[in-house]
């Protein structure tokens, strides 16, 4: 199994636990209140357009932090830095899963926000009176852009992977192919929250979304792994 291929599992496995131990309570109440609002109608369409728009979104940042990854590896090269750059983005992703499970208090910097705020809050008001199924995807489109610490952790570890790709198209494909898994992995979580119920289930997120930032962090040990023996 190649390196990239690694990264798809890993991406994927981190989305799902992430999606379950952060997603259903920073972001979940967005979900349940489309719910709410479409019972009468039937929810599973409205919510599959909903996260369609929100990979997609994830799948463009990271073909943009890709092509980032693939220019820093070009540029770096030029100057003997490239290993340099590469162990400083494996150690950075593993601050950044840190700052996932709470053990460094990154929270001020890389805060999460449900409600939407600015531009998105004028979208999101917008299309949310839009009375068709179909306004779902430009929704999960915007509210894709919702400043999200696992968000940002998966965007550098994708523009990380980048570097290693020596075709910077090859680049963009792979940080997108890598968001998209990281989003689809966090699907099944935002589909089932709307069934939750109890304080027991609060108390188990916490443990799984820590699982999910150990995923994480280990991406970034094995970038800083790779990156000495460069």
């Amino acid at each position: 199994m190649s390196s990239i291929e690694t990264l798809y599992i890993a991406f994927f496995t981190t989305g799902f636990f992430v999606g379950f131990g952060h997603c259903m309570g920073m972001c979940g109440p967005i979900v349940v209140s489309f719910s709410l609002n479409l019972r009468p109608k039937g929810v599973m369409a409205p919510n599959l357009l909903y996260h369609a728009g929100r990979i997609t979104t994830y799948a463009v940042l990271g073909g943009v932090m890709g092509a980032s990854g693939a220019f820093t590896r070009i540029t770096a090269g030029i100057g003997g830095l490239q290993k340099g750059v590469m162990i400083f983005s494996g150690l950075m992703i593993i601050v950044m899963g840190l700052g996932m499970t709470g053990w460094v208090p990154l929270g001020r910097i890389f805060g999460d926000y449900c409600s939407p705020e600015g531009v998105i809050r004028r979208g999101f008001r917008k299309l949310s009176g839009i009375q068709s199924t179909a306004v779902y995807l430009p929704l999960g489109m915007l509210l894709g852009l919702l400043p999200c610490g696992p968000v940002y952790t998966a965007l550098v570890a994708a523009a990380r992977a980048g570097m290693d790709i020596q075709n910077s198209f090859k680049a963009v494909l792979a940080g997108m192919g890598l968001m998209a898994v990281f989003g689809i992995g966090t699907v099944p979580a935002l589909l089932m929250v709307a069934r939750l119920t109890g304080m027991g289930w609060l108390r188990s997120r916490a443990m799984i979304y820590k699982i999910g930032s150990v995923l994480m962090m280990a991406v970034g040990i094995y970038f800083v792994v790779k990156g000495i023996r460069f």
